[in-house]
C-alpha cells in the first residue's frame, strides 16, 4: 500500500528532495504552511501519511513505518532525500537513517520523539495514562484537546489547538474503526547513526517535555553532522505554533546543504 500523500515541486532532475515526516499527533496537514516556500526555494516535496492517520487506511496486518516511507520514495522517484520529520516523524527518518544511510542525503529533526531504549518520563507516562482513560470512555473530543494542549506551546493560538486537537481526533476514529493493533514502530541501532556523515539539524522546544527534549540532544550527539538548536518559545510542535519562523529555519538549513543536494556519504567508523 503507498501511503496517501500529496507531491509538489520541479522535477526530480532539477530540484533537491525533501520528504516531510508529520508527528502522531497530526497528519500530513501539519506541513501546510511550510509546502509552498520549500517549493519555491527549489524543493520538490512529498508529504504522507503514516497508516491510521489523515488519508491512510490502518494496516490489518503487520507493517513497519520506516518501510512505508521508503516505498512512498520509490513511487515518486526519489533515490535520496533530505527527511524532514516532527516527533515520531523524526525518530522514523532516524531510522531510515540508520537502515537506509544511502536514501539520506540530510537530516532536520523538530522535537523528534524518543530513541529506542529511552526510559519515559513520569509526566509523559501520566499524559498517556490519561489519554486512554478518556478513549476508553469514549471521550475522543477531550483525549484530543489534551494531545493538543499537552504538545502545544505557550503561543499556540486558539486556531492552532482547534487544529491539531482535529488532527489527532480523526486519527483516533480511523484506528478505533479499524480495531487494528498493528504498530509500524521500529527498532534500530542509535549506535549506527555514527556511520552517516550527513548534515543534519536537531530541535527541540524549551516547554516540550523533558522526553522529547532529550531525544533532540541525543540524535544530535550521536549524529557526528548535527547541530542543536533549542527554540526557547516552543513546546513539541514549533512548525505550527510559529510557522513561518520554523519555515523559514528549514529553508535556511537546505540552503546551506552542497548543490548536489548533501549526498549520504558512510564513514567506515
Amino acid at each position: 500500500m503507498t501511503l496517501a500523500h500529496d507531491l509538489a515541486g520541479g522535477t526530480s532532475d532539477n530540484a533537491r528532495n525533501v520528504v516531510l515526516l508529520h508527528s502522531t499527533v497530526c497528519d500530513r496537514r501539519m506541513w501546510d504552511a511550510q509546502v509552498p516556500a520549500l517549493v519555491a526555494a527549489g524543493s520538490r516535496v512529498v508529504r504522507g501519511d503514516f497508516r491510521g492517520y489523515g488519508e491512510t487506511p490502518c494496516a490489518g496486518a503487520p507493517y513497519a513505518d520506516a518501510d512505508d516511507v521508503l516505498a512512498l520514495m520509490d513511487a515518486v522517484g526519489m533515490a535520496q532525500a533530505v527527511l524532514v520529520g516532527a516527533s515520531y516523524g523524526g525518530r522514523t527518518a532516524l531510522e531510515i537513517a540508520a537502515r537506509a544511510p544511502e536514501r539520506v542525503t540530510a537530516l532536520a529533526l523538530l522535537c523528534p520523539a524518543p530513541l529506542p531504549g529511552a526510559v519515559e518520563s513520569e509526566e509523559f507516562a501520566a499524559f498517556e495514562r490519561r489519554e486512554v482513560e478518556l478513549v476508553q470512555y469514549g471521550d475522543l473530543d477531550e483525549a484530543a484537546a489534551l494531545s493538543a494542549r499537552t504538545f502545544l506551546g505557550p503561543e499556540a493560538d486558539g486556531a492552532t489547538l482547534d487544529a491539531v486537537a482535529r488532527m489527532q481526533l480523526h486519527a483516533y476514529e480511523v484506528q478505533l474503526a479499524a480495531a487494528d493493533e498493528n504498530s509500524g514502530v521500529g527498532t534500530f541501532d542509535v549506535a549506527a547513526l555514527a556511520r552517516l556523515a550527513v548534515p543534519a539539524l536537531a530541535v527541540s522546544g524549551a516547554h516540550d517535555l523533558v522526553d522529547f527534549r532529550t531525544a533532540a540532544r541525543q540524535a544530535a550527539l550521536a549524529l557526528p553532522g548535527a547541530r542543536y538548536r533549542e527554540l526557547p518559545w516552543a513546546g513539541h510542535l514549533p512548525s505550527l505554533e510559529r510557522p513561518a519562523e520554523v519555515t523559514g529555519l528549514l529553508v535556511d538549513f537546505l540552503a546551506a546543504l552542497d548543490p548536489a543536494g548533501g549526498a549520504a556519504a558512510v564513514t567506515s567508523r
